[in-house]
């Protein structure tokens, strides 16, 4: 199957089809999974030069909505992409992501303006190719599949063979970074949103120290007066977009993310990230609950005005070993950055691109 990579070009391959770029313009297949029926219907427009596509966002930090985007927008993401990695017409990609969502759908783009040849797999926890000894040049996926992959045998085959591997979705945690110290090929975590059309920003996994965030050819930053970051992007669906995003520069157009500002806890005229207090206790959780998922929020506090809340998945207080977490991370973080209260549920809700939803997670006992 090595020989594809010199030989052919234009070509989409999942478990049950191999079509060509030609065959997908003229609809000419028969699909019984309607994620493929899906996803090969966007190709056929996308190659026959639909103009406008609808996004969805992920409704991860807000409502999820439909964002309306021309096609030359999602071209010039590419071909940044494709610049920033140095990356070849005719190149392999992989696709283990759902293509509804905007992360999918740009592996589609990617590949059919880079001529490339697509493996389309459905998603799953660990990733998997429609061909399995084939070597991929460009692959994208979310932390908790790169994270199954590498504990299960033939995922890290598979990631081994990803020249190059983007993360994204979500932040990656700290030994989940150390993890990919052990993988082949490149591993950059993304920054971007579906209004920038998809990544921005890449960052190097395996380099050391902070993660340091660089942007994209063409991509301009700076930080509006309240010290949130603000886009300049040719792929951006505005000339200008003022994020959210609380970011510390590190020399011209890279930057080391904090977190959200609509999201920080002001406990007692303390300023608090809940992502990065997630990413101080990750490795401590991990010791005790290597299985088990959480995440930071907060709750009105009469003393404090508001107090970080643990809510984890399936760990109750009448575990033992909660306690002695709760005594390790009182050794090593700030006292400002300990959790003043702890609530479990079964299940995390999930966003459909495999995101936590951590507000429809506790919709139904915060009010």
């Amino acid at each position: 199957m090595s020989s594809y990579r010199s030989t052919i070009r234009e070509l989409v391959i999942t478990p049950s089809n191999l079509l060509t770029f030609d065959e997908i313009r003229r609809g000419d297949w028969k699909v019984d999974d309607q994620a493929w029926e899906s996803a090969l219907r966007f190709c056929q427009q996308w190659l026959n030069g639909q103009e406008y596509f609808t996004l969805n966002t992920s409704g991860s930090t807000g409502p999820p909505k439909e964002i309306r985007v021309h096609r030359e927008l999602m071209r010039k993401s590419a071909a940044a992409t494709k610049k920033q990695l140095g990356l070849r017409l005719g190149c392999v990609l992989l696709c283990n992501l759902n293509t509804d969502m905007i992360a999918g759908k740009m592996m589609l783009v990617r590949a059919m303006e880079w001529k490339g040849l697509l493996l389309l797999s459905t998603p799953s926890s660990v990733i998997s190719s429609p061909i399995s000894d084939m070597d991929i040049d460009f692959g994208a996926v979310v932390p908790m599949q790169l994270q199954a992959s590498l504990e299960n045998a033939d995922g890290f085959k598979m990631l081994n063979r990803i020249a190059n591997l983007l993360v994204g979705g979500a932040p990656t945690p700290p030994t989940l970074r150390q993890k990919t110290k052990s993988l082949k090929g490149r591993v950059y975590q993304t920054f971007g949103m579906t209004e920038t059309v998809s990544h921005i920003a890449l960052a190097d996994l395996k380099a050391p120290g902070p993660l340091l965030y660089k942007a994209l050819p063409g991509v301009k930053l700076s930080l509006s007066e309240s010290g949130t970051l603000v886009i300049k992007a040719p792929m951006a669906i505005a000339k200008t977009i003022y994020t959210k995003d609380v970011v510390t520069f590190v020399g011209d157009n890279t930057f080391e993310w904090q977190g959200r500002a609509d999201f920080v806890v002001n406990s007692g005229g303390v300023k608090l990230y809940p992502e990065v207090i997630e990413a101080e206790i990750e490795p401590y959780w991990r010791k005790y609950f290597p299985h088990n998922r959480y995440f930071i929020w907060k709750v009105a506090d009469s003393l404090l005005g508001e107090a970080l809340l643990l809510v984890t998945e399936g760990v109750t207080t009448k575990n033992p070993d909660l306690n002695d977490f709760l005594i390790t991370i009182n050794l090593h973080l700030p006292k400002y950055h300990i959790p003043k209260q702890i609530f479990t549920v079964d299940t995390f809700k999930m966003t459909s691109s495999s995101k936590i939803n951590k507000p429809e997670t506790l919709k139904p006992f915060l009010k």
